[in-house]
């Protein structure tokens, strides 16, 4: 789980709690999902725009060499109505250093 990045639809601090320990995923994985749902409060599917933002926004800043944290593939998964999961994977673009 540590080779992808991740954006989460922060639905809730108790949701993302959740997925971290059901994916077993590092807290650090989450972190520009938490900061985006810190700063905006949940804001439907809008959410996602501004973690990806947010995550190439910090990986520019860091260095990393991609927008996805410096890993190639990622992960986007929301929820929806009922016990509705919706996944896609990402790919991630060179970041010039």
């Amino acid at each position: 789980m540590s080779s992808v990045f991740w954006i989460a639809y922060p639905g809730g601090v108790t949701i993302l709690n959740q997925v971290e320990q059901k994916l077993g995923l590092n807290p650090k994985k989450l972190l520009e999902t938490r900061h985006v749902l810190s700063e905006y409060r949940n804001m439907s599917s809008a959410c996602v725009l501004f973690i990806m933002d947010e995550m190439r926004r910090r990986s520019i800043e860091g260095k990393r060499g991609t927008t996805g944290e410096g890993l190639e593939w990622g992960a986007l998964f929301g929820f929806g109505p009922g016990l509705t999961v919706e996944m896609v994977v990402l790919h991630s673009v060179a970041v010039d250093a």
